[in-house]
């Protein structure tokens, strides 16, 4: 279907050399382009921490000698001890300054990178082909996806980290070569052990992340519905929060249990590496106490040695951390890159310069991807400007699925969807949602925004116009219960939303949600309005008034779906959908005088003979 890596796949795959380069490459890019300078400070500040501890043990180990010679009696010794403690200061003081600028430049960095990378993984997938967003395999690829977005950010600083670390290790070897070689030689053997088991957990993780991404989402949703104040009456009347919160933990426990178990059966070989490593330690401060003891070594030495080979193992596990947390960021990368590689929803150039004066459906058939089942099975029909369009059927039927078409939501597997005869594929899908208003029973709710601004959401191309939004309320009839609100059409409409001053918001109901949205799409003053079962929360007194209100104009194209009677003999044509296909059209007088599908299916609302 999709060709996407299955997560068993993903879970074994391995990064070489090559790519791990190109990895690490293209996040360089990407922060240089965001910060340049802060890029080119950073690589030299990593330079800075490798080099200058060092230096400070050098020159620490200098003072404990010339401490020692001063306590000795040498002459001049007490002297040198007091320039070498100067010195040792002021590295300590240029340390904390270049801690400082550099907490400063990783914080710029991760807003930049951040802001750039978190900014195109939202319009990415925001306009992507609208059924994969009902595609499992693209869901899955979006979450590890995500996954490695929201570390973007911190790449870089663990890349940073990772080159301090090295050139830290490499100079600590290269300083113990200048007092022995074997001594250096044991101390990097003994690093070895601990690198290869630190990069095999990663690999581990990888693949434990990718095998249960999918219990991880089920519990991201359990929670999701939790934690919605809306849903707490329901589960409260069915008890079902116990249970909920159950299934919840199990999915947490059996996921963390996993990732557990595979780090326990690396604690024994740790252990065994982590002896190396002190047995290394050991024969290196034995070595060098035996050499003083001879006097074929100043007393510094000992400080020296043990500081040098504390810091080259230490900063050698450091650098295997960092190198597995960033193997798991960096094996996700190509999931991250093949998500942005994705094809936009349409590449479509055509231009359409006003809303059409014909619209016409041609044959239609439509499968949802990853399904053998069609869903729309040759549907025509066709309307002009101000025609007013009704579509009835059962549930399932495939009312909301043509409507998706007609919007150029999903493209259909056969036929076409035909604006003044042209093909809707042709043509810029936004110039064709320009004069589209969808009002759905599946509506947005935006609570972190005013009423009026939920209103002005339905068309932002301009600045907001008060008087059009009041309009637009007063036709959904919710300019009443809006001017009821504490403060009126500038009031958040969640209990949870507070204004500049303080002023906290106010909940609404199922029914003037539905009125808000309502609203919203009389605001966008489209020419083409689909409607798809908008009012299913709406009292039928104040439906019969808002339909009635919008059949009787002319200018707009209706396409109304409905299952109540007084919404659809309004309409000039009324189109039976079964199965994916229509049965029956004509009028609803037609319909009705039939006695067919339309009459069975409306005839406990029809009026007695």
């Amino acid at each position: 279907m999709t060709g996407l890596p299955q997560p068993e796949a993903t879970a074994r795959r391995r990064i070489r050399l090559r790519p791990y380069a190109h990895a690490v490459g293209q996040v360089l890019a990407v922060s240089a382009k965001a910060s340049p300078g802060a890029v080119a400070m950073k690589i030299g500040g990593s330079l800075i921490s490798a080099v200058l501890p060092l230096v400070t043990t050098y020159f620490a180990a200098l003072t404990t000698t010339a401490l020692a010679d001063a306590y000795a009696g040498a002459a001049d010794a007490g002297r040198s001890a007091l320039v070498y403690v100067v010195i040792t200061v002021v590295l300590g003081l240029l340390w904390g300054a270049f801690t400082s600028v550099d907490r400063y430049i990783q914080q710029v960095l991760s807003f930049r990178v951040g802001a750039i990378v978190g900014d195109r993984m939202y319009e990415r997938f925001l306009a992507l082909e609208f059924w994969r967003y009902d595609d499992k395999e693209t869901v899955d690829l979006y979450d590890r996806a995500r996954r490695f977005s929201d570390s973007y950010a911190r790449v870089l600083d663990r890349i940073a980290a990772i080159f301090t670390q090295l050139v830290s290790v490499v100079l600590a070897i290269g300083a113990l070569l200048l007092v022995s070689w074997w001594i250096a030689l044991i101390v990097l053997v003994a690093i070895i052990p601990s690198v290869y088991l630190q990069f095999r957990l990663s690999r581990e993780q990888i693949a434990h992340w990718n095998t249960q991404i999918d219990s991880r989402r089920q519990r991201r949703m359990i929670e999701t519905n939790l934690m919605k104040p809306q849903n707490i009456a329901e589960m409260r009347l069915y008890g079902i929060i116990r249970y909920l919160m159950g299934l919840r933990s199990t999915l947490r426990d059996v996921d963390e249990k996993r990732r557990l178990d595979f780090q326990k059966r690396y604690i024994p070989r740790q252990l065994l590496a982590d002896a190396l490593q002190y047995g290394a330690q050991l024969l290196a401060l034995v070595w060098v106490v035996v050499q003083i003891i001879a006097r074929a070594q100043p007393v510094g030495q000992f400080l020296y040695v043990q500081q040098i080979v504390s810091r080259a193992l230490t900063t050698a596990n450091s650098l295997v951390s960092s190198l597995s947390s960033i193997d798991e960021d960096l094996a996700n990368l190509k999931d991250y890159e093949q998500f942005m590689e994705f094809p936009l929803s349409t590449t479509a150039t055509g231009r359409l310069d006003g809303p059409p004066s014909a619209v016409e459906l041609r044959d239609i058939h439509f499968t949802y991807t990853g399904s053998e089942a069609e869903v729309l099975k040759g549907i025509s029909m066709s309307f002009e400007r101000g025609t007013h369009v009704a579509i009835v059927g059962e549930n399932g039927a495939g009312k909301s699925t043509l409507v998706r078409v007609l919007a150029g939501l999903y493209q259909p597997s056969e036929g076409a969807v035909l604006l003044d005869g042209r093909d809707l594929r042709g043509i810029r899908i936004d110039d064709w949602h320009e004069h589209l208003a969808v009002m759905s029973q599946d509506f947005l709710r935006y609570e972190f925004a005013t009423a009026a601004n939920n209103i002005y959401f339905g068309d932002v191309h301009g600045p907001r116009d008060d008087e059009r939004v009041r309009r637009a309320a007063e036709d959904a009839e919710a300019a009443d219960f809006i001017g009821k609100l504490p403060n009126g059409f500038e009031n958040y409409v969640s209990n949870w939303m507070e204004d500049p001053r303080g002023r906290k918001g106010s909940g609404l109901s199922g029914g003037q949600w539905q009125r808000l949205a309502m609203a919203r799409n009389f605001y966008r003053d489209a020419p083409f309005i689909v409607m798809d079962e908008p009012t299913s929360a709406i009292d039928a007194l104040a439906e019969h008034r808002i339909f009635s209100q919008l059949f009787a104009d002319r200018s707009r194209t209706i396409i109304a779906i409905s299952h109540r009677l007084a919404t659809i003999e309004k309409a000039d044509v009324v189109y039976m959908l079964e199965d994916g296909r229509i049965v029956e059209s004509g009028t609803h007088r037609k319909l009705v005088a039939l006695r067919g599908r339309y009459y069975r299916m409306f005839e406990s609302q029809l009026p007695e003979a």
